[in-house]
């Protein structure tokens, strides 16, 4: 089942190098980067909503509308937004390789700062000698990259 998840993930990063020049070329249409990511997150709201009914409607699970969301739940939407709105700035800038090799070490720096730290509780993993030596080769190939 490993497999299987690497492979998701793998497919996950794919849709971020996609959704990137898409995003890019909503952009342009609209003359505005932000409306761009706005309505980016609009459409994938819309979508996630009638995937959510769908899904509890057919697990049979009631949908608690009243319950308020603590703000670190929402903090991950607002992260979300800066992502897709840098990213359709960046991408027409730097192109689409530059920009998704700077996402990768990005997200790799910060996955091992939250590991380190256990960031909501999750288990504790210390950042050894090997994990710094890919992030440090991922950040030489992500120059390398936007150089070239």
């Amino acid at each position: 089942m490993g497999f299987v998840w690497s492979l998701l993930g793998i497919l996950s990063g794919a849709f971020i190098a996609v959704q990137a020049p898409i995003n890019a070329q909503l952009a342009r249409a609209l003359g505005q980067p932000v409306a761009a990511a706005a309505f980016s997150f609009l459409s994938g709201a819309i979508v996630l909503g009638i995937i959510s009914v769908a899904v509890t409607r057919f697990q049979g699970v009631a949908l608690d509308w009243k319950a308020p969301a603590p703000w670190l739940f929402v903090a991950g939407g607002v992260l979300g937004a800066f992502y897709v709105t840098l990213s359709t700035i960046l991408i027409p800038r730097i192109g689409a390789a530059a920009l998704m090799a700077f996402l990768v070490a990005g997200q790799l720096i910060a996955g091992m700062v939250l590991d380190r730290i256990g960031f909501l509780g999750f288990a504790v993993r210390e950042i050894s000698l090997g994990r710094v030596a890919g992030a440090v080769l991922l950040l030489v190939g992500a120059m390398l990259v936007r150089l070239n």
